[in-house]
């Protein structure tokens, strides 16, 4: 392994939900260090999903579960030739995807504004269909097809 090891950064929870994911969540939707416009989106945004804070909050969790991957590829060099070898992904790391993905999708969407446009994604998300979604597919069945240079992964 090379370099230090990097510490990884506490996130705080935030003020409304007590969430560290909703936290993660405003951090990535963040653009130029304007934290408070992407809280209102992001609040806005799961507010929407329901009308009690506390059901809304599961809504926005169970949306970022479902497009949690459970495997990626990672390319590994053995004797001059790449391999995507399927490994299993760490929960942090699965949310952090999720999280991108989610917000990814949503910026991808056009004629609307940020809220609106996050807002069908997670309610996508829940339901099991959208973009995110398919992104997630998509990486599971990498993982699969690579399943063959699983081996490879074991060193």
């Amino acid at each position: 392994m090379r370099g230090k090891k990097v510490q990884k950064r506490q996130v705080e929870v935030d003020p409304v939900f007590k969430s560290k994911t909703v936290s993660r969540m405003i951090n990535v939707v963040m653009l130029d260090g304007e934290k408070n416009l992407a809280r209102n989106i992001v609040y806005r945004a799961i507010s929407r999903l329901a009308e009690d804070k506390k059901t809304a909050l599961q809504m926005f969790e169970e949306a970022v579960k479902n497009v949690m991957p459970q495997q990626e590829v990672r390319s590994r060099r053995v004797g001059g030739a790449t391999y995507q070898v399927p490994t299993p992904v760490k929960h942090d790391r699965s949310e952090a995807l999720a999280i991108r993905w989610i917000i990814g999708a949503a910026r991808n969407r056009r004629g609307k504004a940020m809220e609106e446009k996050l807002y069908e994604e997670l309610k996508n998300a829940k339901e099991g269909v959208g973009n995110a979604i398919k992104k997630r597919d998509d990486t599971h069945k990498m993982a699969e097809a690579n399943r063959a240079f699983a081996h490879f992964g074991r060193f």
